[in-house]
Parts: C-alpha cells; structure tokens; sequence
C-alpha cells in the first residue's frame, strides 16, 4: 500500500469500508450464480449434459466461505479501527483472481471442442468481475496485479485444456490467436483498473481532506463562538444608574472576537469609574489580551481610586503579557454622582470628544499618557476636570468608527461622527450610538467591517 495511506487513519478506514463493499458485491455475484445454476439445472433443464452441478456448487461454497472469512476479518480490523497489511491485499489478490481460471480448468464442459473450450467458458467473463471490482480496493498496484493475475493463470487454464500457442511463421487458426488475444485483454484491463483506482483514491483522499478540513473549522467555529460569548459576558448587561449622567456603551468585534471593551464599576466612594480599552489587532489573541486588561482593571480600581495610579497599577501587570509590537489604548472616566464635572485620563487613546450642547461646539481631549505596554514605567499627565452642563455629551469610541472605509476607500471620519453626534444630540445615549452605527454603515456602502467598533456615550443631565 502506499505510504500516504498508511499514515491516514481516515484512508485506512475508508479503505477497510470499500473492501467490506467490494466483498459483499462478490458475495452477490455468487449468490447470483448459485440461483442461475439452480434454474439451468433443475427448473428449465437446459444443462443436462454440461459438467456436474455439484462441483459448481462445491466451488461457489469454497468462494462463499472464503469471503465470508474475508468479511469477518474485516470487520474486526474495522472495529478495532486498525489497518490490514500488505500481503492481506496482495494475497486475497491473487486467490481471488485465480478462481476464474480454476473453474475454466475443471468446470469446462468436456464436450466442447479443445479448440473453443478456453474461448467459451463463462468462466472467462467472471475474471472481469474480479478486475473491475479490485478498483474498491483503492490502489492502482492492486489493480494492476489483478489483471497480470487474470492474464497469466487465464493462459495456464488454456494450456490445461488443450490449447497451445501459435508456432511462429505457421498459420495458426483463430481459436488459437483469441486465447492470446484474451490474455492481453486481461492484463489491459488490470491496467485500466489499476488507473481508475488510482482516480477513486484521489477523489477519496480529496473528500477526507475536505471532511477533516470542515470538521477542523467547525470546531474552530465553535471555539470561537464560546469565546465570543464568554468575551461578551464579560461586557455590562445592564447600564449604569448614576444621579446626573445617562450612560450607554456598545461593542461589535471584526470577528468573532476583539480587542475592544467598555466597562464601569462603582467605586467604594460611591463614584462610577467608566473604562474602555483597545487592544492592537483583532480576532481571539486581542481578544484574550482585553479579557486580560478588563480583569486587571477590575482589580487596580477596587484596589485605588486615584487615576494615574490605577493605570500605572494596569500598566505593570500588561507589560509582562504583551509581546513585542503589542499594546493598549486605555481611557478611564469618573463620574461622580449628581456632579457637574468629570475626569478622565487617557493612555494613547484619542481623540476624545466633548460636545457642549450650550454652545454647539465640541472640544477634543487628547492622550495624557503612551499607551500601556509600549515602555516599561508608566507616567502620565495629570487627568482631565471637564465640567459638564445639562445635554453635554462625551464620546469615547474606538478608531473602527473613523477608519472604516467605504467602497470608495474613504473613511468615515472624524467630522461625519461629530455631525453624527450633533445631529442626535437630543436623544438617549443608547440611540446616539444606535445612530452613530447606523450612519457609518450606511456610509460604508456594503464594505467589509475591518476593525472592532466599540463606543460609550456619556451624558449629563
């Protein structure tokens, strides 16, 4: 066998279950036989004088019990989910492809003339059988051997009967040619079954590539989707009630999964911490670095509420994560409740936008800090105080929104958010977001989303 096969349990297995199939059609053949004979013989009588029934039916017990045989051992291979070795296919090759010329020798008739007898026999077409179904054995060597098999014990059953070959340079009669002639016909086939198993071989080996392939990506697929849902859970499920401010955030990865996350946590001074945070890159390794930076900016806000603090406290335990080329954009917001102001600090995340409803402008905060993970010491300029009046909005995003281009290659921009923003300025925070989405969808005309998109609207009230 060869030895790609050998290494493929798959092959192996669809192997095995092709030989089960090939010796079930043979078990048919026979039975087929058996009921010929049976009818010749006994029902129409057509038969009489031809050679003794009972060694007919000797011979088919013989192959019948042989297969069977045949068919238990493979079975147990199967079961056992091992293999059959070389000699198994070779030998079961050449037994079986001798039968044929067993029965020509002993079965033919000894009333027809020497001459026809190894050109009449039905047994001759039976030796076709075995060739064309040595092709579920899926290997072109063994269809080869079947037909050099069938070739040269064809031509010994002859010569048992009485035929002999052509004397060179003498005429010789066309009984005596055809046996020659079959010969070569057998082996041409054995040749042409060795070939199209060796197509059936590649289509098979081609099918359990596409069938392992699949089941590859099914299981990814799967994996990813438990990701994606175990990164959205850890996202809020409810927004924040703070005095004085709405408060709303969404996330939508590239992929399955992203880098991007917003959260808030309630500080043990009755203050709202709002954070969001965007890994470099997409899909599950960002992904996992944010579900790292979310837990680590847990654990640094419940252990201190100063700013600058927290993100340096966030900043050392990313550094041993991140590999080299990687960081994070961090933003953190404070809101204090029924207060007019809130701060903010920023590390590599811009820019952020402040909208006064008052004066219909906006003012844009950018980065106080690198982001987290570029240098080893963190340090940082003192946060924002941004005082905030009744309708004001702060908008932290990531730079999916702006970046995302239309089929035209044009990005969406940082003006078409600010007109976003203006324009649904009077809504809840959840729906300018809802509006915010809705126009850079549009505006992408059916382009691929290429980046996370995250976004947190803050509001005062």
């Amino acid at each position: 066998m060869h030895q790609d096969q050998i290494k493929s349990p798959a092959f192996q297995n669809a192997e095995l279950r092709s030989e089960r199939l090939r010796i079930l059609a043979v078990l048919g053949f026979v039975a087929i036989f058996i009921v010929v004979t049976v009818v010749r013989v006994f029902v129409i009588r057509t038969a009489p004088g031809s050679t003794p029934w009972v060694w007919s039916f000797l011979l088919a017990a013989i192959v019948i019990s042989y297969e069977l045989w045949m068919l238990r051992r493979v079975d147990l291979t199967l079961k056992a989910k091992g293999s059959l070795p070389d000699r198994f296919w070779i030998l079961s090759t050449i037994v079986e492809t001798a039968i044929p010329a067993f029965a020509m020798a002993f079965l033919t008739s000894t009333q027809l003339e020497v001459a026809y007898r190894p050109l009449v026999s039905p047994a001759v077409l039976v030796f076709f059988i075995f060739i064309i179904l040595s092709t579920l054995r899926l290997d072109p060597g063994i269809g080869i051997l079947s037909g050099t098999v069938a070739s040269v014990t064809y031509i010994c059953a002859a010569l048992y009967l009485g035929w002999r070959p052509p004397v060179a340079g003498s005429a010789a009669p066309v009984t005596q040619t055809s046996v020659s002639l079959n010969a070569i016909t057998l082996l041409v086939g054995g040749i042409v079954a060795g070939a199209v198993a060796g197509q059936i071989r590649q289509h098979v080996q081609a099918a359990l590539r596409e069938a392992e392939t699949k089941r590859k990506l099914e299981a990814i697929e799967h994996d990813l989707q438990v990701a994606r849902s175990i990164q959205q859970s850890l996202l809020p499920q409810e927004r924040p009630q703070i005095a004085g401010f709405d408060i709303a955030g969404w996330n939508r990865p590239a992929d399955d999964t992203g880098g991007d996350y917003f959260d808030w946590k309630t500080l043990p001074d009755g203050r709202l911490v709002v954070s969001l945070a965007d890994v470099t890159g997409h899909g599950i390794g960002p992904a996992l670095l944010a579900a790292v930076c979310h837990a680590y900016a847990r654990t640094s806000f419940s252990v201190t509420q100063d700013l600058p603090a927290a993100l340096e406290h966030i900043h050392q335990a990313l550094t041993s994560d991140l590999t080299p080329g990687r960081f994070v954009t961090f933003v953190a917001a404070v809101c204090c409740p029924g207060c007019p102001d809130i701060e903010i600090l920023s590390a590599g995340h811009g820019p952020l936008f402040i909208y006064s409803r008052e004066e219909d402008r906006f003012t844009e905060v950018n980065a106080h800090a690198l982001p987290l993970g570029i240098v080893p010491a963190f340090s940082s300029d003192p946060p924002s105080y941004l005082p905030l009046n009744a309708g004001d909005i702060v908008l932290l995003a990531t730079d999916g929104f702006f970046e995302w281009e239309n089929d035209q290659g044009e990005q969406f921009g940082v003006r078409r958010t600010k007109e976003v923003i203006r324009v649904s300025r009077d809504r809840a925070s959840q729906e300018i977001i809802a509006q915010l989405y809705d126009a850079v969808s549009r505006f992408s005309n059916g382009s691929k989303q290429q980046d996370d998109l995250t976004a947190v609207i803050i509001k005062r009230l």
